[in-house]
């Protein structure tokens, strides 16, 4: 396992750091919903379902796109889930996302030499600084489900731990997922380790997050809120291996009709 030297060297790598046509407008939501107010106002009925349809062959989804930087240097996360709750229709920025997703406020604690000791778990909130003052890392998928709840009440979907498969027929159904990958799309190759209480936290450093917004057969096509891209294309298979690398973290929303 790779160890860091100095901290100051290990910023550009932590969390996500830097370095259209469309056939589904239909499917955009034009209602705003807020953590107050649940509505499907506005959602055409193959947004709002009961049901999954048939998965299609290919898909693309013409979600908005927005970038973290320069002001949130690792805020992949919220500003992944920005765009895909605009297109839910919420009125929301990164910057409101920013403010609202729980933190592991847990100190940096590092040895003599550099290495990390001690730090927060994204599994529990967002760890470091997300504006990039200080060192930053990441979240994880369980504070943003919640997120999307308070924005969208029980709409919030986790497809972590599930087969590519079901996260691609979950765009299919018109919903775009917020995924876990690396900046280069690749499987990580660069890994750090420090303890949270009694847990031992092992993580690659090179860590992002994007919004699949479409799929065919040989690609992905995703929004990367770092390079500022809109429907880049991925190699599915590669994608794939860097997705199930950071143990297949995804994602997203099913607007549902209430019960009567």
């Amino acid at each position: 396992m790779q160890k860091v030297l100095l901290i100051a060297s290990l910023l550009p790598l932590l969390g996500c750091s830097p370095d259209q046509a469309n056939d589904d407008n239909n499917h955009k939501a034009q209602a705003l919903v807020t953590s107050s107010e649940y509505s499907t106002v506005g959602y055409p009925e193959s947004q709002v379902q009961r049901k999954p349809i048939k998965m299609s062959q290919k898909k693309l989804l013409d979600v908005p796109l927005i970038k973290q930087n320069p002001e949130l240097k690792y805020g992949c996360e919220v500003t992944s889930l920005a765009m895909m709750l605009q297109y839910a229709g919420v009125e929301t920025t990164k910057w409101q996302l920013y403010e609202k997703i729980v933190k592991d406020n847990d100190p940096l604690i590092k040895s003599r030499d550099g290495d990390i000791l001690k730090w927060g778990n994204p599994a529990r909130g967002f760890v470091g600084d997300m504006t990039g003052t200080q060192a930053g890392y990441a979240v994880f998928d369980e504070p943003m489900i919640d997120l999307i709840n308070r924005y969208l009440p029980g709409s919030g979907v986790n497809l972590t731990g599930k087969d590519f498969n079901e996260v691609l027929r979950h765009v299919s159904d018109g919903y775009p997922v917020v995924v876990w990958t690396t900046g280069d799309y690749r499987v990580p190759d660069r890994w750090e380790s420090w303890q949270h209480g009694n847990e031992q936290i092992e993580t690659p450093l090179d860590l992002h997050a994007v919004v699949i917004v479409g799929y065919d057969e040989r690609s992905v096509y995703i929004n990367d809120p770092l390079s500022g891209k809109k429907q880049v294309q991925v190699n599915k298979e590669q994608f794939i291996s860097s997705w199930e690398a950071l143990e297949k973290r995804a994602v997203s929303f099913r607007i549902q009709i209430p019960s009567t």
